[in-house]
């Protein structure tokens, strides 16, 4: 099982660049950080962790531009993949993200993974024009568009949220094919979803117990006709031997563990000791 960790990004505290490279240095291998364009302040949208429109955390409306900031990790690191937890494509243009995702990949070597969410803050989608109930719909055709562009020489796409004729777009990604894992809630819904359209699940940091869960994505995966097995990745916990022994066992890829909100003096020895209790190899 493999090892990442996640940053909540914000205009405060260690800068994603000096946390990647320290995650990097400390032997761990994946690097997140979330995404959040705004959060309106009048929203009927609870939170999954609050259940009202209260947030658990004010970093919620002063994240960082997700790609910006895996690109200023992409220019100190070398190995560690590049990833968001999660991001939210279909509150950007699908033909300039397709563009920025296929460009980061191309200048860091194929190390991007495309965690995407559906989005819990439907009052934040409404403002970039996406209905809340069609958000699944249009995430699938944001994904379907993109990978038009990301492996086609004269790319197009019809559908109801994306539509564009026969076009040229490169770099094309350095990845045969850019992973794609979904954040959401881990529910038959959700896994059916996933067999269709992605290649893993990303955990909500609210799931504790997910042995029954892995297992139903499984039995869905291979009865949609998929190949191999699906990504899991594990978000939040402690690095307690045996909960990471059983989430191996279970089948887990990865287990994905949050930085504090400190500053870089205080985060980069905090990583440090952190890859030394799961036995990292550090650089």
């Amino acid at each position: 099982m493999r090892y990442g960790i996640v940053l909540f990004t914000s205009d405060r505290g260690i800068a994603p660049a000096a946390a990647a490279a320290a995650a990097e240095r400390a032997g761990f291998d994946s690097f997140y950080v979330p995404e959040h364009t705004h959060i309106p302040i009048k929203r009927e949208s609870p939170h999954p962790r609050t259940g009202d429109a209260s947030l658990p955390d004010d970093r919620y409306m002063r994240t960082l531009d997700p790609w910006v900031a895996l690109a200023s990790a992409a220019s100190v690191t070398t190995r560690i993949r590049l990833a968001t937890a999660v991001a939210l494509p279909v509150e950007s243009d699908p033909i300039t993200l397709a563009k920025t995702i296929a460009s980061l990949d191309h200048l860091s070597g194929g190390r991007v993974t495309l965690g995407a969410g559906f989005g819990w803050n439907v009052d934040e989608l409404a403002d970039h024009g996406v209905p809340g109930a069609r958000r699944r719909t249009a995430l699938r055709e944001y994904l379907e568009a993109m990978r038009a562009l990301w492996t086609d020489d004269e790319a197009s796409y019809a559908g109801e949220f994306v539509s564009f004729g026969p076009s040229w777009a490169w770099p094309k990604p350095a990845q045969a094919r850019i992973p794609v894992l979904i954040g959401a809630g881990g529910t038959e819904k959700t896994f059916a979803w996933i067999a269709r359209s992605a290649d893993g699940w990303i955990t909500t940091p609210y799931e504790v117990d997910i042995t029954a869960q892995v297992a139903l994505l499984r039995d869905i995966w291979r009865d949609a006709g998929r190949r191999g097995q699906p990504t899991v990745v594990a978000l939040g916990g402690r690095p307690d031997p045996d909960r990471l022994a059983h989430l191996a066992s279970i089948g887990v890829s990865e287990a994905v563990f949050g930085l504090p909100d400190r500053a870089a003096s205080d985060v980069e020895p905090w990583i440090g000791r952190l890859g030394g209790k799961l036995g990292l190899q550090a650089s």
